[in-house]
C-alpha cells in the first residue's frame, strides 16, 4: 500500500504518521516512511535524535527509478534509507538548508517516481509524510499522483475540514482513489461530534477519530518520539485507522 499523510501545519501529521508507521511494524509488515517535508521531523518521531535525522542523506533530485533507469528502489533503500528504532525504515526526500536554494520540485519528483516504480517488492507500506498545504497535490504532476489511499489528518476547527474538502477535491481531480479524513487532538466527545457533523457537512469521508492526549503534546514539546506504553487511547485510535485502511484495501471492497 502506498499511504500519502497531508494536512494543515500544526494539525499533528507527522505524529499520526510516525504512529500509523510504527503500528504497521508492530504488524510485522516492511514500512518505508519516507518525509517530504522541507524541515524534517519524522525522523525524531520515529525515535532518531536530533543529530541522527539531521545526517540522513537527502534522496537525489528529479531521479527516475524503475526499468531501464540504471537505478532501483532496493538500491535506493540501501544508501539512502536509515533504520529507525520505531521499525520504519526512513527516507529524507527534501531538506532546505541554504536561503535562496531554489525550488525543491526535484525532490518531489523523485518521491513520485519511487511510488511509481516496484517499491512493493520493498515494503508492504510506504508512507509520505507530506508537508502541510496542498501544493503537493499539483506540483510536479503530482507527487502522490501513484498513492493507493491519501489520509487528510484535521485538527477540530472548521478551517481544517474545509482544507480536507479542497483535498479531496484535489486528490480525485489527480486519479488518487481513496481519500479519507482522520480526526486528530480530539478532546472527547464534544470534537468527536464536530468532525462528524463537518465531515458530512462537507461530504468528507470520515475513517477515524484520534483522541489529544496530554502525553503526545509533552513528546511534541520534547521532541522526543512518543514511546512504546504512553499515549493507550491515541494508539487505539491509530488501530482503527489501520483496521479502517485494511477494510477499503481488501479485494472485496
Amino acid at each position: 500500500m502506498k499511504l500519502g499523510i497531508v494536512g494543515k501545519g500544526g494539525v499533528g501529521k507527522t505524529t499520526v504518521s510516525a504512529l500509523i508507521a510504527e503500528a504497521y511494524t508492530q504488524q510485522g509488515k516492511r514500512v518505508v516512511a519516507i518525509d517530504t517535508d522541507s524541515n524534517p521531523n519524522l525522523g525524531v518521531s520515529l525515535g532518531l535524535t536530533l543529530d541522527e535525522t539531521e545526517a540522513i542523506p537527502v534522496l537525489p533530485r528529479a531521479l527516475i527509478i524503475g526499468t531501464g533507469s540504471g537505478t532501483s528502489a532496493a538500491s535506493l533503500l540501501s544508501e539512502y534509507g536509515r533504520a529507525t528504532p520505531a521499525g520504519a525504515t526512513l527516507l529524507s526526500a527534501i531538506r532546505v538548508t541554504e536561503a535562496g536554494a531554489g525550488c525543491t520540485c526535484g525532490g518531489h519528483a523523485t518521491v513520485r517516481s519511487l511510488l511509481g516504480a516496484a517499491l512493493e517488492e520493498q515494503a508492504d507500506v510506504a508512507l509520505v509524510d507530506m508537508e502541510a498545504g496542498l501544493e503537493h497535490l499539483s506540483r510536479s504532476g503530482g507527487t502522490l499522483a501513484h498513492a493507493d489511499v491519501l489520509l487528510v489528518v484535521m485538527e477540530p476547527s472548521r478551517k481544517s475540514v474545509i482544507t480536507a474538502a479542497r483535498t479531496v477535491a484535489l486528490a480525485e481531480e489527480l486519479g488518487i482513489p481513496r481519500t479519507y479524513a482522520v480526526g486528530n487532538k480530539a478532546r472527547l466527545p464534544e470534537d468527536a461530534e464536530f468532525f462528524a457533523d463537518r465531515c458530512a457537512e462537507y461530504g468528507v469521508p470520515l475513517a477515524a477519530v484520534i483522541p489529544y492526549d496530554r502525553e503526545v503534546a509533552e513528546a511534541d514539546r520534547a521532541g522526543l518520539s512518543l514511546g512504546s506504553e504512553r499515549a493507550e487511547a491515541v494508539r487505539a485510535a491509530v488501530g482503527e485507522v489501520l483496521s479502517f485502511l485494511d477494510g477499503v484495501m481488501s479485494p472485496s471492497h
